[in-house]
This record gives C-alpha cells, structure tokens and sequence, in this order.
C-alpha cells in the first residue's frame, strides 16, 4: 500500500498555533504531512518565504512525518509532483466554508484524484488567523499565546514593538 500524502497549503504570513494544530491533526491521519507555503506574488507577505520556512520548521521538530516546502502555481500540480492525494485545509467557522470549498470544487476539477479534507481546529483557536496576528503585533499587543516564541521574536522585531 502506497504512502498516504498530504499537502497542507498556506501563506503562513506568520504560521500561528492554530496552523500548528491543525498540523499535528493531520499528521495524525496521514503518513506524511507537507506544509507548504504557497508563493503568491500579488501579496506582500510581512516575512520572507524562507522565513516563514524557519518558523514552520521551528514549530514541526517534533512531528517526524511533516516537512516544508513553498511552490509557486497551481497548488494540484504541486500536490501531483509530492504524489499527494490529499490537500489539508483549516475551517474555524461557517465562513470559510464558502470559499474553501470553492477552492476544492475547483481542485478537484483540475485533478479528480485529489480529495480535500477539511478540519477544525481546536477551539481555543477558532478566531485565529495571521491577519489578526499580525495586527496585534503592529499595534503592540501581546501574541505570546497566538505564535511560538520564535514567531513573537521575530513580530516584536518587524514591528519595533
């Protein structure tokens, strides 16, 4: 039986605990997890590729069977490089569901192979997105609870807070 993989996509703009919980869930259900930054050049990201490489990298030690990696284009061609059959995405409520499930309609349609599976975070990290970090930070609020160590660093650093 073949290596069941799967891709879990994202800007990561930075990786919060909420994407590390639903990290660890799917490193629970599969034999190999990839984290994957999706380079998009329409957006301007606060931190690097490579640095949200080390932040995922920091955050995974302790998972052996999930890895990193960023690519550029259509995320089922990636998946098909990987042999992934399944792509990852958080849902923390009702509203995302609209359009990530546009996003694996639309997957599915490019590659009929490749099954979306969704998965909820913890509760506690329901309201949690990196856009929210990221604001907080700028405006000098605590994110000690929302990142790892390193994550809050390195926000403290960009934002001179």
């Amino acid at each position: 039986m073949s290596e069941k993989i799967a891709i879990y996509p994202g800007t990561f703009d930075p990786f919060t605990n909420g994407h590390l919980d639903i990290t660890e869930r799917a490193a629970r259900l599969f034999d190999k997890v990839i984290v994957t930054i999706a380079r998009n050049t329409k957006k301007a990201p606060l931190f690097s590729v490579e640095e949200r490489i080390a932040f995922i990298k920091n955050a995974i030690e302790d998972l052996p069977n999930v890895s990193t990696d960023s690519f550029e284009g259509l995320l089922v061609e990636f998946a098909r490089e990987k042999k992934a059959l399944v792509i990852i995405r958080g849902l923390r409520a009702i509203s995302d569901f609209e359009f990530e499930s546009q996003m694996a309609l639309m997957n599915r349609q490019l590659n009929n192979d490749i099954t979306t599976v969704f998965l909820m975070p913890n509760v506690k990290y329901t309201y949690l997105n990196s856009t929210i970090v990221r604001e907080v930070a700028e405006f000098g609020g605590n994110v000690e609870k929302l990142v790892s160590p390193m994550v809050a660093k390195k926000l403290r650093e960009k934002t001179k807070r």
